[in-house]
């Protein structure tokens, strides 16, 4: 029933600005731009004034690459076998090559660069050689069988591997996040079937230690005192069990500390789609989402939550359309797209 959470709270507008790329912030104040074989970072602040021409880095992909910035002005590019290290130059730094990904020739995790650039995290795969011991056999490419992913970590000056830990998935997608004190790193696997798994690791001198997890549920940030934000998306893999929910962990316990069924925000719970959960700061969390009313046609909603209770203040509501797409800067001021602009708002106080 479409009775909490819904008093409303006007977006402020701050700005706009025309990109045809899809946006994410970085740390140090950058955004990294995507477009079609292109990636590209700016100044925030430069960018959404509208110096959009004046990249301070970029780099030309492949389509089945996957890229993410160093903070010196480089990038470490992620493809279907190999993670490299490229200088601002342009030049090959490193290259740390691994077995291929099964199911495709992309590459299907991103890296992730630690908050103070000594090391880069990835899930890679891990070929098994015995078919009787092997967790995937897969058909498509006679002897390339499979066992458990790998969870490793880099030197991000040499691409020397620091340590590696077996992970309980076979992703077919992953995710990852660091703290923003790089004292907890946070990895979240899609493995087909079997939903999402998530660990909570802590980077030490011989590679990550893992602290705990849970399963079903994403990384989608990280809260004051470095609790972990996490998201189930109702997939229909256990029909009896399907939800859409949020959930807070303290991965130094492992207690669960905050926990939201989605469905109190919306109206159809069979229909509605909750696709993100965005921190704004140490004190707001917002939650995009579809849904379904019964006098009318789909509607986008934004609502803000409680980051220390995930208890909803209130919808936003917007002086213009927008869409599924959020962007948090971090600083309590987020970005929406309405075609090619991208829109800046604040929560009205």
């Amino acid at each position: 029933m479409d009775v909490t959470g819904d008093g409303r709270i006007g977006a402020v507008p701050l700005g706009e600005v025309r990109t045809p790329g899809t946006v994410e912030a970085v740390a140090g104040g950058r955004l990294l731009v995507r477009t079609p074989g292109l990636v590209e970072v700016h100044d925030r602040e430069a960018f959404l004034a509208g110096r959009t021409g004046c990249p301070t880095a970029a780099l030309r992909t492949e389509e089945h690459e996957r890229a993410v910035p160093a903070p010196d002005g480089g990038f470490v590019v992620a493809g279907a076998a190999s993670v490299r290290a490229v200088g601002p130059g342009g030049d090959t730094r490193w290259e740390f090559a691994h077995a291929p990904w099964h199911g495709t020739g992309r590459a299907h995790c991103t890296p992730a660069v630690s908050p103070d650039g000594r090391l880069v995290s990835l899930v890679v795969p891990v070929l098994e050689a015995d078919p009787g011991k092997a967790a995937l056999v897969y058909d498509l490419e006679p002897g390339r069988n499979y066992t458990r992913d790998d969870l490793v970590l880099l030197d991000a000056a040499t691409g020397g591997v620091v340590g590696r830990r077996q992970l309980g998935s076979i992703a077919s997608g992953a995710v990852q996040a660091w703290s923003p004190d790089g004292g907890t790193l946070v990895v979240s696997c899609w493995t087909a079937w079997h939903s999402w798994s998530t660990w909570w690791a802590e980077p030490r001198a011989d590679g990550p230690r893992i602290l705990g997890g849970t399963w079903m549920h994403a990384v989608a940030g990280f809260l004051p005192g470095s609790r972990v934000l996490t998201q189930r998306y109702a997939e229909h893999v256990f029909p009896d069990d399907d939800r859409d929910e949020l959930a807070v962990f303290d991965p130094g316990s492992g207690e669960r500390t905050a926990l939201l069924d989605l469905a109190e925000l919306g109206v159809d719970p069979e229909n509605d789609a909750f696709f993100s959960a965005e921190v704004l700061d140490g004190r707001q969390v917002l939650v995009p989402g579809r849904v379904y009313p019964a006098d009318g046609g789909p509607e986008v909603r934004h609502w803000l939550l409680r980051a220390d209770t995930l208890r909803s203040v209130g919808r936003l509501d917007y002086p213009v359309p927008v869409g599924e797409d959020v962007t948090a800067l971090g600083d309590g001021t987020w970005l929406t797209r309405d075609g090619d602009r991208l829109h800046r708002w604040s929560a009205e106080v």
